[in-house]
């Protein structure tokens, strides 16, 4: 049985009763109301992963508001993502994070020397739900589209410790096992391949950092799904790159008390795949080097150390070995438990990721600047009211959804001729 515990607090699964907690979570939410939030693309509309999470999110009487942060091309799309969400028994937002309205607001705020229309993807979706979501809710689940095994355990065991008030947490974490089915078959590449390795190698480099042992003791730093309270979401500065989910983590590290933190089991879990990528600026090859830049810049700002192209150097060196390592011990846990495991592969994919090291290195040697979007203290001290005027944002463009979908269905909808006797 696994009991391990480090910096911050695990929370196993041994065998909990879903049932009890669901009851205790929907008692508690009454008087600290609950909210999710997903950013999306359009386009998950149109995969079944979405479809899962939003029948899933029908059960979840814990769960008092939900919050989309939806990228979408056109009017016609937004109203589709509106109609789809429309089942949904909980109050529930479409915020149209790219639309005239959402944009016109955040032109107000750069006319007033705070541009966030400089940023794009992910970070900015989640900036702006957090904003809505934060008016109404107490504590906010974040997750992705793309969840394939989905179930309303999720947004449970996430939410669940920052309502238990005897906890003391403020922020949790997502960890699970990446495994797929028909093949079986080991995934969260740069988990295992970059991210571990890595810490390891940085930790040989650099001596015992606070900050390193910190990130080691997360099982998956790489979850998209995490929890916090509305508090922390407003004092959060989210960052603009694909480092977004260890940029965070940075942010955590700041501003909490590591007693407050906790990771959480979510059991087995899947998703959707990224590309390697053909060059460094797509796909996983991207993510692994705006990473490896953000835990530079962290060591930087509050471990004060010094970074320089030797440590560059003996960072690769080092992580090669720790890589080509820890592939063989996959090898053996796969071959045990009858996972589909191709070692040569996994090779190849670590001496791609060890490229990166060196560019990503140079690139943060030469600007160490990082990408984040400033807190929401900062922008309510420039807007006092930017929250509540975009919920109004989203209530106007949903209500213009719904009445084009009234339209449209109005007339494709064949009337009924009656045939006089």
């Amino acid at each position: 049985m696994d009991y391990k515990q480090d910096l911050i607090t695990t929370i196993h699964d041994l065998g909990c009763d879903i049932e009890r907690l669901d009851n205790h979570l929907t008692e508690v939410s009454q008087s600290l109301p609950t909210a999710v939030l997903i950013p999306s693309l359009y386009e998950e509309l149109q995969r079944p992963a979405l479809t899962q999470i939003r029948d899933q999110l029908m059960h979840c009487r814990f769960v008092n508001n939900v919050v989309i942060s939806l990228y979408a091309q056109t009017a016609e799309e937004y109203f589709q993502a509106v109609d789809f969400f429309g089942t949904l028994p909980q109050p529930t937002y479409v915020l149209w994070e790219n639309g005239p309205r959402i944009t016109k607001l955040l032109a107000q705020l750069q006319e007033q020397g705070l541009d966030l229309l400089q940023h794009r993807g992910k970070g900015r979706a989640v900036w702006l739900g957090l904003g809505v979501a934060s008016l109404e809710a107490a504590a906010i689940a974040l997750h992705d589209a793309d969840i394939i095994t989905y179930d309303k355990t999720y947004p449970l065991k996430l939410l669940f410790p920052l309502l238990e008030r005897e906890f003391g947490i403020a922020f949790s974490k997502a960890y699970y096992t990446r495994l797929s089915e028909a093949p079986r078959r080991m995934h969260g590449r740069v988990t295992r391949l970059f991210v571990t390795p890595l810490i390891t190698s940085l930790m040989e480099v650099f001596g015992y950092r606070d900050y390193l042992r910190y990130l080691n003791s997360y099982r998956y730093p790489l979850s998209g799904e995490f929890a916090l309270t509305s508090d922390l979401a407003l004092n959060t500065r989210i960052p603009a790159d694909w480092g977004l989910e260890v940029g965070l983590l940075a942010e955590v590290y700041r501003n909490l008390a590591r007693k407050r933190i906790a990771q959480v089991d979510l059991g087995i879990f899947e998703h959707k795949h990224q590309d390697m990528g053909t060059s460094s600026d797509k796909g996983l090859q991207k993510m692994c080097r705006d990473i490896l830049k953000s835990v530079l810049r962290t060591l930087t700002e509050t471990e004060q150390v010094a970074i320089s192209r030797d440590h560059i150097r003996a960072l690769s060196v080092k992580f090669r070995r720790e890589a080509q390592n820890l592939t063989r011990q996959y090898f053996v846990d796969a071959r045990f438990n009858g996972i589909e495991y191709d070692r040569h592969k996994e090779e190849v994919t670590l001496e791609n990721f060890e490229k990166i090291i060196l560019k990503a290195g140079d690139e943060y040697l030469e600007d160490a600047t990082g990408t984040q979007i400033p807190d929401w203290t900062r922008a309510l001290a420039v807007m006092p009211q930017l929250r509540e005027q975009l919920r109004d944002a989203v209530v106007a463009d949903m209500s213009d959804a719904r009445e084009q979908n009234e339209q449209t269905r109005a007339v494709t909808t064949p009337s009924l001729t009656v045939i006089p006797q």
